[in-house]
């Protein structure tokens, strides 16, 4: 009787240093210098490692090439010759200036006169703006269902998520999306985001809009998640946008 035999592979678990996001199977890492430390970075944050000035380790060599050591002879000679000028100046400052024979500045008169009292005067301060409520930017939560789910989308929609869930997406093909507000907590509304291979959970809280889309949880099996996550009824587009589908 053939016995049956385990497959494991060696591949180890690799996160992103600026998203904290364990690289899935087939995705390739970056690999950047910062402060002398290797850092590694997914797909998804080369743009951000850039904007941080982190070096791309692959072009390392380059920047050895375009700043050869020998430049610093040329600072030297500079810093040499502004050395010079300077003493220069200060030789220029301590000689006597010729002797000019001073004249008396002429009378104002009265034109000139008035344009200087009018330049004493005080501006005029602006009026102060007038004070908007803090009222006008609370939002009441809505006890429609449907209208929390809408609500939470719009504020998805305007975060950085969209930007994983639009770059897990190339890889993996469209997810499957459930919404659905907590029943436990009427104000916050939970979207599940699903592909065969991972799982992303976030949670919006509706009494607080600008505390933002917070990332609750992740995994790779769906059978981690309740029977009620698992019923999509919303899709995401190219860009990783949600969008709601209600069945009428």
């Amino acid at each position: 009787m053939a016995r049956t035999r385990d497959i494991r592979t060696n591949q180890l678990d690799v996160a992103c240093d600026i998203c904290g996001r364990t690289l899935l199977r087939g995705e390739h890492p970056e690999h950047y210098l910062a402060g002398g430390e290797r850092k590694t970075v997914c797909d998804l944050c080369i743009t951000r490692a850039q904007h941080e000035g982190w070096i791309r380790e692959s072009g390392a060599d380059d920047l050895e090439l375009r700043h050869p050591r020998h430049e610093g002879r040329g600072l030297i000679d500079r810093f040499r010759v502004g050395r010079r000028d300077r003493a220069a100046a200060r030789q220029e400052l301590d000689e006597p200036e010729p002797a000019f024979e001073t004249q008396a500045p002429p009378e104002p008169t009265p034109r000139r006169e008035r344009e200087r009292e009018r330049d004493r005067e005080p501006a005029p301060r602006p009026d102060p703006a007038p004070q908007r409520s803090a009222s006008r930017n609370i939002r009441a939560v809505p006890t429609n269902a449907e209208l929390k789910m809408q609500r939470a989308l719009d504020v998805f929609n305007t975060s950085d998520h969209t930007r994983t869930v639009g770059g897990v997406a190339r890889s993996l093909g469209a997810p499957a999306v459930c919404v659905r507000p907590r029943p436990d907590r009427p104000a916050v509304v939970s979207i599940t985001v699903m592909w065969e291979l991972s799982w992303y959970r976030f949670e919006v809280d509706l009494s607080d809009e600008a505390g933002g889309v917070r990332r609750d949880a992740q995994g790779d099996e769906l059978s981690e998640l309740i029977p009620e996550e698992q019923v999509p009824n919303a899709a995401a587009d190219e860009r990783g946008a949600l969008h709601l589908q209600i069945n009428t």
